[in-house]
């Protein structure tokens, strides 16, 4: 129950972020000095968060959307099958996301 609330929640959270990313795409057309306005914005420490926590609701919606694919070709039902693959999805989520901005702080840096 906890993992289907939580899709859902992470599906409005990523159409948010979809919305800030347009923002991004404009604000890089609309030429250098824009972009560095919101670039500012977004190496803040608030801005880290929210890119960090955008991460795990991408993570957590792919893994949850995967594992309802399995669902939908009829395995996994039982008690425990469902129990363990949820522990999994929450795994996947925080390893896959610790991955990402391990990779990013190693080839980037933390930009403030």
């Amino acid at each position: 129950m906890v993992i289907s609330i939580l899709h859902r929640i992470t599906g409005a959270v990523l159409g948010v972020g979809a919305l800030l990313l347009v923002g991004v795409l404009l604000s890089i057309a609309a030429g250098p000095g824009t972009y560095e306005v919101l670039r500012a914005y977004i190496s803040t420490g608030l801005g880290q968060l929210f890119l960090i926590l955008w991460t795990l609701a991408l993570f957590l919606h792919l893994f949850n959307g995967v594992r309802h694919l399995v669902f939908d070709a009829g395995f996994g039902f039982g008690i425990e099958a469902t129990r363990i693959s949820g522990i999994v999805v929450l795994l996947a989520t925080v390893v896959f996301t610790a991955a990402v901005w391990f990779i990013a702080w190693l080839n980037y840096g933390m930009q403030a």
